[in-house]
Formats: structure tokens, C-alpha cells, sequence
């Protein structure tokens, strides 16, 4: 079941989905800007570049975030199951149907009145795509999708991100 089909199942607007979709980065609404030095000739539309953008701008918003790599290693001998690294990647079964964040990090938030005086941190979880990229819904987008839509219901803070200017 996608999202659309859930929608409809359960009779939400197709605007509140379309918002909900935009709120992931799913349908992009935001203008492209760029970091950098004037005049400086880099590819700021590849996906290393906006990582490298999103993660300065993280810096100097104050947040701390990092790359999260994801792979495995196995030796050709058996018995040995191999190592497995990245967040939701337990098993190749898990890596299918849910695949994490390309950046990891947290926003130091200050919550009032409850906890004043308190600073707590909200997960933050960008899944970075080249400048151009849209949303298409294949296998591999959806298990992206997927590990977005669990850190935002844990009141997280996630999505796509084709450039800078999403914290």
C-alpha cells in the first residue's frame, strides 16, 4: 500500500497529502540555492555537492550531522555471516524494505515551558538526491521514504533534499 492508496482508504484531502508530501521533500517547492565561494566553478547538483551543502548548512544553523554510511562486508568463507554497518541495515531483508538517511544528525532545541532551561535534540534525517531529481516511487524511494516517515511519526525532522535550506 502507498501512501495515495492509504489516503483514500482512510478519506484524507488529497491537499493534506500533497502537503504531507512536500513536508518529506517528495514534490520539491523550495528554490534552489547554492553555497560557495562567488564565481567558484563546483558541481553544486550532485549528490555528493548537496551533501556537502546540506552539512555545512547544518553547521552553521547549529546542528551537528554526519554521514551515515550503510553497506556490508562478507568474507567468501563460510560460516562467517559477514559485517553489516548503517542504521537499518541488520539484514538484507531489513536494507529492502527500509534503508536510512544519507545524513544523520540533531538540532539542539530549547523546549519552554515544561522544560525550561533544558535543551533537548530532534533527530535529524536527510536522504540527499542531485539537483533535478523527482520523486518516482521506485523500490529503492520507497524504503527511503519509509525510514523518513518513521523518524517524522517519532517527531523527528526528515525528508528528500535536493539542496541546502531545508533545517
Amino acid at each position: 500500500m502507498n501512501l495515495t492508496q492509504w489516503g483514500i482508504k482512510w478519506g484524507v484531502p488529497f491537499e493534506a497529502l500533497d502537503e504531507l508530501r512536500r513536508e518529506f521533500g517528495t514534490i520539491s517547492t523550495e528554490p534552489e540555492v547554492k553555497f560557495g565561494l562567488p564565481g567558484a566553478k563546483y558541481d553544486t547538483t550532485s549528490e555528493a555537492a548537496v551533501q556537502n551543502n546540506v552539512r555545512l548548512e547544518a553547521s552553521l544553523k547549529g546542528c551537528r550531522i554526519w554521514r551515515n554510511n550503510v553497506g556490508a562486508y562478507s568474507e567468501r568463507k563460510p560460516p562467517t555471516p559477514g559485517t553489516r554497518w548503517g542504521l537499518c541495515n541488520d539484514s538484507p531483508q531489513m536494507n529492502k524494505v527500509i534503508k536510512s538517511a544519507d545524513l544523520i544528525g540533531i538540532r539542539p532545541v530549547v523546549i519552554t515551558p515544561r522544560h525550561i532551561g533544558c535543551t533537548l535534540g530532534i533527530f535529524i534525517a536527510r536522504e540527499c538526491k542531485p539537483g533535478g531529481w523527482q520523486y518516482t516511487a521506485t523500490e529503492h524511494e520507497l524504503a527511503q521514504l519509509k525510514f523518513l516517515e518513521l523518524v517524522a511519526a517519532m517527531g523527528g525532522d526528515a525528508s528528500f533534499v535536493t539542496a541546502e535550506g531545508t533545517l
